[in-house]
């Protein structure tokens, strides 16, 4: 009876645990609702040959459907201009935690990410795609909106 018993709570906690583990694994744009800090560090390689290397900061914020704004403080060459630069953009997240986010800064030229969402939305890693440019980013969430 003791054995029969055992097997039962066995068998709950296994099931209960293995809902719990397919839930957490899936993602949707929602699951980065909310404020994220950045620090991003890489490497830019210019036609003639020639690199610039890229460290900075940058405080996203992610509405949950699909749509991006932020600010950042990056340094080229160790030389950083005074000031925050805003930036907005859109993002999609696979169920598999996976996804594509395209940056939209004045004056430059569009900026392609793909990333991984991680520790269920509250961090992110990022890599830039576009050619040229070696840069990766490690945000963590800094708080979600309230519901509404």
């Amino acid at each position: 009876m003791k054995s029969r018993i055992f097997l039962l709570l066995l068998t709950l906690v296994l099931a209960a645990s293995s809902t719990l583990t397919a839930h957490a694994s899936s993602c949707s744009d929602s699951t980065i609702r909310g404020t994220y800090a950045f620090t991003l560090h890489g490497t830019i390689f210019l036609p003639d040959g020639t690199t610039l290397l890229v460290d900075g900061i940058a405080k996203q914020t992610y509405d949950g459907k699909g749509n991006m704004t932020q600010v950042d403080a990056v340094a080229t060459n160790g030389v950083l201009t005074p000031g925050w630069r805003s930036g907005t953009g859109t993002y999609s997240v696979d169920s598999d935690c996976t996804g594509t986010l395209t940056i939209f800064v004045p004056g430059l030229p569009d900026l392609h990410l793909q990333f991984i969402v991680a520790q269920s939305g509250n961090t992110i890693h990022q890599v830039v795609t576009d050619p040229g440019i070696a840069t990766t980013a490690e945000g963590e969430r800094l708080r979600t909106p309230e519901k509404q």
